[in-house]
């Protein structure tokens, strides 16, 4: 299948644009809301931790019957490259990339300080797959 892509405005209210996009490209897919969590987690972190703030960041989406990739890539302007954190429980934030990698069967992170892309495969369970 092919791969969708948009760019987004690296504003907070964009990430329910990119959300409602997702929703669109996958219609019923299994894996769907599980996507829609990662779409909202990696973008959200994109604006809140890159020069995408302001700026822009891409969102691809790729889906097969049984599964669904993810695809967001940043601004950059960090030297920070993206990494899961273990923040204690009175922490406010820190939990977003902890929280995709517990849903994906596969994250891959690459780039460097021009920018990072983050890919997140998701497979949708033998059950239902078998629905759609």
């Amino acid at each position: 299948m092919p791969t969708h892509r948009r760019t987004f405005t690296g504003l907070p209210q964009e990430i329910g644009h990119a959300r409602r996009w997702a929703r669109s490209v996958l219609g019923g897919h299994p894996c769907t809301d599980d996507a829609l969590l990662v779409v909202t987690e990696l973008g959200t972190n994109a604006i809140a931790h890159t020069a995408s703030r302001g700026g822009s960041f891409l969102l691809a989406v790729n889906c097969s019957e049984t599964a669904v990739t993810v695809t967001v890539t940043d601004s950059g302007g960090t030297s920070t490259r993206p990494h899961v954190e273990h923040p204690d429980d009175e922490a406010f934030g820190g939990r977003g990339l902890a929280l995709v990698t517990a849903y994906a069967t596969r994250v891959r992170i690459r780039g460097d300080h021009r920018g990072h892309t983050i890919t997140v495969e998701l497979c949708a369970k033998a059950s239902e797959s078998a629905v759609r």
